[in-house]
């Protein structure tokens, strides 16, 4: 259980944490991507389409020429969301909070053990001394 002192520190280090330009600019990108509604729609037919071709796919005889082009869709909707500004700066908002994340980790790990955790495969280095 956690004590109440450090439920204290917990607070404290969110709130600065997400007070951090990087998760402000997190919170930006996600509101921007989640209220866009042309990708919203490109996501509802993306999902309505996979349904169909799970549909398609479950028939004894399924119908190839109907399933390449529910597929064909799937690509078009799928390409349509991931390629717009707004789905690629929500991904790259996103990746840059958890790198930030992950160095306040890895700053914690070493406050309390004393060494940093290892970020790559030991075995080519003979070992950093961190248990994995």
């Amino acid at each position: 259980m956690i004590t109440k002192e450090i439920q204290e520190l917990i607070e404290k280090l969110g709130a600065a944490i997400k007070a951090d330009a990087r998760f402000v600019y997190l919170e930006k990108a996600r509101e921007a991507y989640t209220s866009d509604t042309e990708i919203a729609e490109a996501i509802n037919e993306y999902n309505a389409q996979q349904a169909a071709l799970a549909e398609e796919y479950k028939k004894q005889s399924p119908d190839t020429k109907a399933a390449a082009a529910i597929e064909s869709r799937i690509n078009e909707l799928y390409h349509k969301v991931t390629e717009s500004p707004v789905y690629e700066e929500y991904v790259n908002a996103e990746a840059e909070a958890n790198e930030y994340l992950t160095e306040i980790n890895n700053e914690l790990t070493f406050q309390i053990t004393g060494s940093y955790p290892c970020a790559h495969d030991c075995s080519s280095c003979g070992g950093c001394g961190y248990d994995h």
